[in-house]
């Protein structure tokens, strides 16, 4: 058995909801946090440890509800903090963990903050909470760097009073100054309040953001965003973010239950990611990596012994991560249709047998591919705009999931509509519709994380690489189990024994020969 609660997040399978398209409560196409706790029994019969939810505040959710106008409040649109409560306390009845999404690079224009520097004259205080700043050129006419917003075009916004405020999203999210004490003590008190509640940890938003270069200096680089995560920024990855992170690990250890700190952090590499969680700042950063490896046995093996090394190295553990809110879902990403079904389902049983902890996005556990074709007029992610109606954005990967049913909105509310719609083609990727079939993308998932959580030799620990024909990874892990996965298209016949725990194509016999973009666990391995 895993472990339950002391250093609990080492192992932990940990889904991610992403609340407006979970499950709709009340009937008017938004999933929302009644919506959630009323299909906690699919999370509990899938075999996760932990929840993540993505941010359910006040917002005019020009980024989804990524700009927040209030931290310490539940969006209408979501629900109330009863909703909250109600939810933390089943969830928790179910033994399952809470993670709540913090936002602290920035905030929504519509944050009072925001409307209170918009008020005043440039060198007022109440505008060093942000990032203010005099243009460039003769009149100031010029953004003062060439920094580009994660969306598109420039990242910063010119007032009517001749300043430009910084904004490395949307303009509606404007960035915060974090060498700003009143900044740093009010997010303490953010933290708090939601800790206080009982939440079991965050996943802090843009992790790598808070602090930038004090210089503002420009980068003389184009197409900045293609470079996150490759290359040094003057606005991400600053050594000074680092003070913030061991201010918030020394609260966090103040609360009794093991709380936890998440980065979404992005960096050069992996030795500069893994700073994020040295034993004095955050539990875990997430590894973007395996979900950029091409679809190889050479291009996984170089980011899981990557990963492992520089995670060792500090002593903390690894994340595996396939997919989220913001990334083409794996089976589109791997080749779409039955390869990249057959590819994506692989991956999920790789990932599930290394040394670590693993990250489950909704709808992974269905095999739902990414939706390329919704209609232009419903597409709601703010990249849609930002580039000019060239990128289509995130909102493919956000389709509410299929729950029952024949035809879409397939359950997912008492009423007949979701937000964005679902393919008439999921009615065979419903959960109902898999729930009864051994063969089918949920009972893998199932099947794997019931081993996982019952096996000793998986979860947290180390891995030896055994010898495998070229295409193929095979590592085993004591006591006594294996994994094998073949990333070619052929067959392989491969020298092991055992009997099988699971298989990524629903299999239940072992014959030695690993089929084409397949994996297997094996037991009593000679």
């Amino acid at each position: 058995m895993h472990r339950i609660d002391t250093d609990w997040w080492r192992d932990a399978v940990v889904y991610q909801v992403y609340v407006r398209s979970f499950a709709d409560g009340d009937g008017d196409g938004v999933g929302d946090l009644a919506g959630v706790r009323a299909r906690l029994g699919h999370l509990v019969d899938l075999g996760i440890d932990a929840l993540w939810l993505t941010p359910f505040y006040p917002s005019p959710m020009a980024d989804g509800g990524y700009d927040v106008a209030d931290y310490c409040d539940v969006d209408p649109l979501f629900g109330s903090l009863e909703d909250f409560d109600a939810l933390l306390a089943d969830a928790h009845a179910r033994e399952l963990k809470v993670i709540v999404d913090v936002v602290p690079n920035h905030t929504s224009d519509a944050h009072p903050w925001f409307a209170e520097a918009l008020a005043a004259q440039p060198g007022d205080p109440a505008r060093d909470r942000y990032l203010f700043r005099e243009g460039k050129g003769d009149n100031g006419e010029l953004p003062p760097n060439d920094w580009e917003s994660v969306f598109g075009g420039p990242a910063w916004t010119r007032l009517p009073d001749g300043q430009w405020y910084l904004h490395l999203f949307a303009p509606e999210q404007p960035d915060l100054n974090w060498r700003n004490p009143q900044v740093r003590a009010e997010f303490r008190k953010v933290l708090k309040f939601w800790l206080d509640r009982g939440v079991d940890g965050f996943r802090i938003d843009v992790a790598h953001g808070m602090i930038k270069h004090p210089d503002l200096p420009d980068t003389n680089l184009q197409q900045q965003i293609s470079l996150l995560g490759r290359a040094e920024l003057p606005y991400f990855d600053q050594d000074e973010v680092h003070e913030i992170y061991r201010e918030w690990r020394g609260l966090l250890d103040s609360y009794q239950g093991a709380r936890i700190g998440v980065a979404e952090a992005w960096a050069p590499t992996s030795r500069r990611l893994a700073r994020y969680v040295r034993p004095d700042e955050l539990h875990q950063a997430f590894n973007m990596a395996l979900l950029e490896a091409d679809w190889s046995a050479a291009g996984f093996r170089a980011v899981i012994d990557d990963s492992l090394a520089a995670n060792d190295a500090v002593g903390a553990t690894t994340t595996w991560v396939l997919g989220n809110h913001d990334v083409k879902r794996p089976v589109t990403r791997y080749g779409d249709g039955a390869t990249g079904l057959r590819r994506a389902r692989a991956a999920a049983l790789l990932s599930f047998a290394l040394p670590g902890s693993v990250y489950v996005y909704q709808g992974e556990e269905l095999g739902l591919p990414e939706v390329l074709d919704l209609p232009e007029e419903l597409l709601q992610d703010p990249v849609w705009e930002r580039s000019g109606h060239t990128d289509r954005g995130r909102d493919g990967c956000r389709v509410p999931i299929p729950w029952e049913g024949a035809t879409p909105p397939f359950g997912f509310g008492p009423g007949d509509r979701s937000w964005l719609p679902a393919p008439e083609s999921w009615t065979e990727l419903a959960v109902a519709a898999q729930r009864g079939r051994d063969d089918s993308v949920l009972a893998t998932y199932r099947s794997a994380l019931a081993v996982r959580r019952e096996n000793p030799a998986l979860g947290d620990g180390e891995l030896e690489w055994l010898d495998a024909p070229d295409g193929v990874l095979v590592f085993r892990r004591e006591p006594g189990f294996a994994c094998a996965v073949n990333f070619g298209a052929e067959p392989v016949e491969l020298p092991l024994s055992g009997r099988v725990l699971c298989r990524s194509d629903g299999g239940a016999e072992w014959t030695g020969v690993l089929p084409g973009e397949t994996a297997v666990w094996l037991a009593e391995i000679r």
